[in-house]
């Protein structure tokens, strides 16, 4: 498996670890663009023409800017005392739902460009914040982008886990000095707020970086739905822009999924020289060199490994699966505790865990445990799955 990097955000780890966006690392020095450029070899893929530009991220329709700016206007027309452009802005996209403007909201899906999200009114945080920034630049208002330091959220998608991210925007006041206004603050806009309130840490990002982010989430996506063709086309857009080392890692799990292992193993060790510490590049290459039977390159890798102690839920799962398909289910037991110590949101976990009770004959968690599967999945056939085994296990 690989593991990926992503900024709801994604990464990617080969077959195990695909983070869907940030957790930027500040690196001591940065990339250079001759040494990126040797990275690339395209000949090993088909070219894919239709990759959004950077202009393309940050379009807005001209219906779409008349509409808002028309909106902003009314507004200022029925209002003695108006508000700034940019708090004007903030409660526009938090509109409430019995306004005539229906709200803009999180939704955990694909990363879309801004003429995407606006007409769908709604998207993941990368796509809300490329789309906030499209809105704000109407308006000429000044943006900062933050990359919050969240605890990771694990997801598992085929043969990749993800990590996902979070990012935010400022939106900074006017600063025109011959006018004194009456509200000068700076707005915080996170579609995500109980993250925003808890106080992580955050580290401002300019618009390329979060160019580059984006389009490291749109070729994860790519990687995970095996189109691998799209994903290079898309990594390779990204780091033209700027170099952000998730997206190497990303680079690199695309290789290896083509079939150059070699490669791979260059772009993992390029990125390391940046962030040498960077677990998912770490845990990937040392995929590499276990598969090649490197055993002494595996084990200074793993020994840097096994003192962070990867804190990938699904090491735990995998386990915990293990020991029950052996029968073992006192063991089973401990390992899904432990899985769902690090990531209690995971409806596969509760329902391992079921599966365990039933097995060791407590019958009260095991309908307790798949109630919460059931009420955590968002996929309606799971849903149904669990639904069937709670009834089963009610009959019993």
């Amino acid at each position: 498996m690989s593991t990926l990097f992503r900024a709801v955000y994604s990464s990617v780890i080969y077959g195990v670890l695909l983070c869907q966006l940030w957790a930027c690392s500040s690196s001591p020095e940065m990339p250079k663009a001759d040494e990126v450029e040797s990275l690339f070899v395209d000949s090993l893929f088909t070219p894919v023409t239709d990759i959004p530009s950077a202009e393309d991220i940050f379009y807005l329709p001209p219906d779409a800017v008349v509409e808002v700016r028309r909106a902003f206007e009314r507004y200022s027309l029925s209002h003695s005392n108006t508000l700034t452009a940019h708090e004007w802005l903030a409660n526009y996209i938090n509109a409430n739902q019995t306004s005539t403007q229906r709200e803009f909201r999180y939704q955990d899906n694909l990363t879309q460009i801004a003429s995407e999200t606006y007409a769908q009114r709604a998207g993941n945080c990368m796509s809300l914040v490329v789309m906030t920034s499209a809105l704000a630049d109407i308006f000429n208002i000044e943006t900062e982008f933050q990359d919050i330091a969240i605890e990771p959220v694990w997801d598992k998608q085929g043969d990749f886990y993800l990590i996902n991210g979070h990012v935010n925007l400022r939106l900074l006041p006017p600063t025109n000095t011959h006018t004194v206004y009456v509200s000068s603050h700076a707005i915080l806009v996170d579609f995500m707020p109980e993250r925003a309130l808890r106080g992580y840490d955050k580290t401002q990002i300019n618009r390329q970086t979060l160019i580059t982010m984006f389009y490291n989430n749109m070729a994860a996506e790519a990687l995970v739905d095996g189109d691998l063709d799209r994903a290079y086309a898309l990594i390779k857009a990204g780091l033209k822009r700027g170099q952000f080392v998730p997206a190497f890692n990303t680079l690199a799990v695309i290789y290896r999924h083509r079939g150059d292992e070699k490669r791979a193993e260059q772009v993992y060790r390029y990125a390391l020289k940046f962030d040498p510490n960077d677990m998912t590049t770490l845990y990937n290459l040392a995929v590499i060199l276990g598969d090649q039977g490197r055993l002494d390159e595996w084990a200074e890798v793993h020994k840097v490994l096994e003192l962070a102690r990867i804190r990938n839920p699904y090491y735990y799962y995998d386990m915990a699966q293990q020991a029950f398909d052996e029968h073992q289910y006192d063991e089973a037991l401990a390992w899904y505790q432990r899985a769902l110590a690090r990531a209690d949101y995971r409806h596969e976990f509760f329902f391992g865990l079921s599966q365990t009770y039933w097995a060791l004959g407590d019958e009260k968690r095991a309908k307790l445990n798949m109630e919460k599967a059931m009420a955590l999945s968002a996929d309606e056939t799971d849903k149904h799955r669990y639904q069937a085994k709670l009834q089963a296990m009610k009959r019993h």
